[in-house]
């Protein structure tokens, strides 16, 4: 196995979104890609996202969720961002069976100096606003302000540490363990002049010193396989999605007071200090590498040979925050209504995720509406009409290949649900 160097006792790996799609992707019927070099790639995804209700309009979110940091989600990057947390923690958890979850607060009374103080905003407006302080006594208060605030944390890694103590009794004091957490830290400004809160998922691993090298390299192996690639290559530049480090036994002691005897751990017949390893992944620069990954611009004649573009989000089926969109074709409304809302409730009892596309009431057309799911990255498009009422029949769209097929309506519920479970397996 191939070693990284080591500069500094840390090393850190840039690591890219995972391409699942490219398993369920190709460029069937007469469907090409279709590239226009004249067009701006990141624009054209973030306008998406919006009309798509993934992320809400306005620029300061389009601006924030290209920093890779916390923006006002729409519904679909809510379930977007769940989903990808879920698979990153489950990846995490699969890997070892000594991984357990915490979770730390926000704020921390940790004098570390690694946090963002949370200021008063009335008891700094009353200062600036005070007009019997020189400039000398007004930057003491302002000091004096800062030392009082409380810090937001800029990490997961120390409240893990913080951790440590308390659950050395469940493992026995025992080498191995990990400790791992999902939540919002503070990122600093990057240049703009704000700046910004982003989701992390942290992994913090504690070993022998002797076999550190050995666990870096499990870890690190195992975190490419999941991303499967090293760099994300965004339009504007290369990206840190997952940063993993080796970070020896300091700043476990200095967390603890430099009392060895609290942190030591059995290590066969002897007692040491572990080592830390942590994995640190940015879940909202993680969205945007698996929406830009997924952007496809296709073109396709139809039998007029008449040329159509549509631009898909072909997102893995287990990312995909819809699996299906239920729509009404020609028939009877009153009866399709009541149709597509049993189907509905069937689908969401079972825990499949559809979108009541039948409530439209704009007039468009099917291919409009394929358009529009497409777009949103809906796994399939069920249309039900009077053909529904009278045999049972629907017709199924499926977003990665246009096909259509018929199948009968009792068996819609089994059909996705045998798709969503191949796809976790792929």
């Amino acid at each position: 196995m191939k070693r990284f160097r080591i500069c500094c006792e840390t090393r850190s790996i840039q690591v890219q979104c995972r391409e699942f799609v490219h398993r369920y992707t190709g460029n069937r019927y007469n469907t090409t890609a279709c590239p226009n070099e004249d067009s701006d790639p990141t624009r054209m995804l973030l306008q998406l996202c919006v009309d798509a209700h993934y992320v809400a309009p306005g620029q300061v979110h389009r601006d924030a969720f290209q920093r890779g940091v916390c923006c006002h989600y729409g519904p679909l990057g809510v379930e977007l961002k769940k989903h990808l947390v879920e698979q990153w923690w489950g990846s995490v958890q699969r890997s070892r069976t000594q991984v357990f979850g915490i979770s730390t607060l926000t704020t921390s009374d940790d004098q570390s100096g690694v946090g963002h103080p949370m200021l008063d905003d009335e008891r700094l407006k009353h200062l600036l606003d005070a007009e019997d302080l020189n400039k000398a006594q007004l930057m003491q208060r302002i000091q004096m302000l800062l030392r009082q605030s409380t810090p937001l944390r800029a990490n997961l890694f120390q409240g893990a540490l913080g951790h440590y103590s308390t659950w050395l009794e469940l493992v026995n004091r025992r080498l191995p363990f990990g400790l791992a957490e999902t939540g919002l830290s503070v990122q600093p400004s990057d240049g703009s002049g704000s700046r910004g809160e982003a989701t992390y998922a942290s992994l913090v691993w504690f070993c022998s010193p002797r076999s550190s090298s050995q666990w870096l390299d499990h870890w690190t192996r195992l975190r490419l396989q999941w991303w499967r690639k090293i760099v994300y290559s965004f339009p504007w530049g290369q990206e840190t999605l997952e940063n993993l480090w080796s970070r020896g036994d300091s700043e476990l002691l200095e967390t603890h007071g430099g009392v060895h005897a609290k942190i030591q751990c059995r290590d066969g017949r002897k007692l040491v200090v572990p080592h830390v390893i942590s994995v640190a992944s940015n879940m909202d620069r993680g969205m945007m590498a698996y929406l830009h990954n997924s952007l496809q611009l296709l073109k396709k004649h139809d039998s007029k040979q008449k040329l159509h573009q549509r631009k898909v989000l072909k997102l893995h089926p287990v990312l995909a925050p819809i699996k299906v969109a239920l729509a009404m074709g020609k028939g009877a409304t009153l009866e399709l209504r009541q149709v597509c809302e049993g189907l509905l409730q069937e689908f969401l009892e079972a825990g499949i995720s559809a979108w009541p596309g039948y409530t439209d009431t704009s007039s468009s057309s099917m291919e409009q509406l394929n358009t529009k799911y497409d777009g949103m990255g809906i796994l399939f498009t069920m249309v039900i009409d009077e053909n529904t009422l009278e045999s049972g029949l629907l017709q199924v769209r499926s977003r990665d290949t246009t096909v259509r097929e018929l199948k009968h309506i009792s068996e819609a519920k089994g059909f996705l649900l045998r798709y969503i479970r191949a796809a976790h397996n792929m």
